[in-house]
């Protein structure tokens, strides 16, 4: 059920608190932009706000996270969708005043703020499915596992004793989830001006699909009653992607046993570092996702989306070229799995990202970002299974007096696989 509580001033209270403590960290730790006071205060609110370049890592994945932070405490209080999203944009908008002594930025509003709340859903609902369920394990290693995936909310639970305790009724929605690791060898490497290159790496990656169409009785009421949520690291890149995409408004359609799908407006938080670049974008993207039984033990599922987002793109230790370039980012999303009974499944996504000039304040210039996942898993006792991964990475720049860059990484991985549920996602549809 639902937290048995809301509260609208304690959220409030702990961003506050969170945003200063974070700004005494970073005094010590980062120095000098970070020692505001009454004066910095005032002199941002009357500043224009501009976008700035801080270090790639801090604006495009601390600042998605810290955003996080702020939504889960919102909506651990008992907050829906819509006021925690409220909340986290307020919270970056204080931070970029009062947090730093350096102009307000537009760019850090976009990524904390909306980005920010696209990551905090799907990491709230992921830590309140952990509480929801037992699957055989302990309440403290449920809680400890919730408190990783959302710290905010565990806070709220912690402190308040048992007015927070609620969980986030997921209404059983259907969901799919799996771990993977293993080791992944390079075999296509166009670096460009970048300056590092690891061949073989030891990989980890971890995904979860929530919502899948099909189940009886589900309705898909609320903001992220559907979702995906991917996570892979590397000992060569650190944190490779981070992929969140939520359903904010849609509805169903078809009927039957055969075919059923969801379609709307997609929310969407992009992180992804091949090695020798980075693109991070949060979007607002159209699309439909949905499933199809050809035969009595095989499906298909997939995603269509296509919308626009701001994004920012850039060499990684680059030689000579800026580190990187915001701009206004088309983008197009198309997956699908073929699922084989309970023997084997076969994954492919394909994403493309255009970093137009548009909402550039320096050079100009565009950047075209594709990246392509593919995957057969197959299924070796119960839950265990094997699975071969490709994936493929490339950018294509171009800006005056540089001319035409290609960047371009290829990988083959063999990655021992814990599959989270039978049937590899597919949800049986039973009238």
């Amino acid at each position: 059920a639902q937290a048995r509580e809301r509260s609208f001033l304690i959220p409030a209270a702990e961003i506050v608190g969170f945003d200063v403590l974070l700004n005494l960290f970073d005094r010590a730790v980062l120095g000098r932009d970070y020692y505001t006071d009454l004066a910095t205060i005032r002199r941002n609110l009357s500043r224009r706000w501009v976008v700035e370049n801080d270090p790639y890592l801090i604006n495009q994945f601390g600042h998605p996270y810290q955003g996080s932070m702020y939504h889960g405490f919102a909506r651990s209080a008992g907050l829906g969708y819509w006021e925690a999203l409220g909340y986290t944009v307020a919270g970056s908008a204080f931070w970029e005043i009062a947090g730093e002594t350096t102009p307000p930025s537009w760019n850090d509003q976009i990524s904390t703020g909306f980005g920010g709340a696209f990551l905090g859903e799907s990491l709230f609902r992921v830590a309140s499915l952990v509480l929801e369920g037992s699957n055989g394990t302990s309440h403290v290693w449920r809680s400890l596992v919730a408190s990783v995936i959302s710290p905010s909310m565990a806070f709220n639970r912690g402190a308040f004793g048992g007015r927070f305790d609620g969980v986030f009724d997921s209404r059983n929605a259907a969901y799919y989830r799996r771990w993977q690791v293993g080791v992944s060898r390079t075999t296509r490497n166009e670096r460009g001006l970048s300056t590092i290159r690891t061949p073989n790496a030891a990989v980890a990656d971890v995904a979860i699909e929530y919502g899948l169409p099909g189940r009886p009785g589900y309705r898909y009421a609320r903001p992220f009653d559907h979702f995906t949520l991917q996570a892979m690291a590397s000992s060569g890149s650190g944190f490779e992607t981070i992929l969140t995409r939520g359903l904010l408004v849609g509805r169903g359609y078809g009927a039957g046993n055969r075919y059923r799908g969801i379609w709307g407006l997609y929310g969407s938080y992009d992180y992804v570092s091949p090695q020798i670049f980075r693109v991070s974008s949060t979007a607002l993207s159209l699309g439909t996702t949905g499933q199809w039984w050809l035969t009595e033990g095989v499906a298909l599922q997939g995603t269509a989306a296509a919308g626009a987002g701001y994004a920012a793109v850039g060499t990684i230790h680059g030689a000579g070229e800026r580190d990187y370039h915001y701009g206004i980012a088309p983008q197009a999303l198309l997956a699908g799995r073929a699922i084989l009974g309970q023997a084997a499944s076969l994954d492919l996504t394909a994403r493309d990202y255009f970093v137009s000039d548009v909402g550039r304040l320096d050079t100009r210039g565009h950047d075209r970002i594709s990246r392509l996942d593919a995957s057969v898993t197959f299924r070796l006792y119960r839950q265990n299974a094997l699975a071969v991964k490709y994936i493929w990475s490339s950018r294509n720049a171009f800006y005056p007096g540089t001319g035409h860059r290609t960047q371009a990484r290829a990988t083959i991985g063999l990655l021992y696989t814990f599959l989270g549920h039978d049937r590899f996602g597919a949800v049986e549809w039973r009238p």
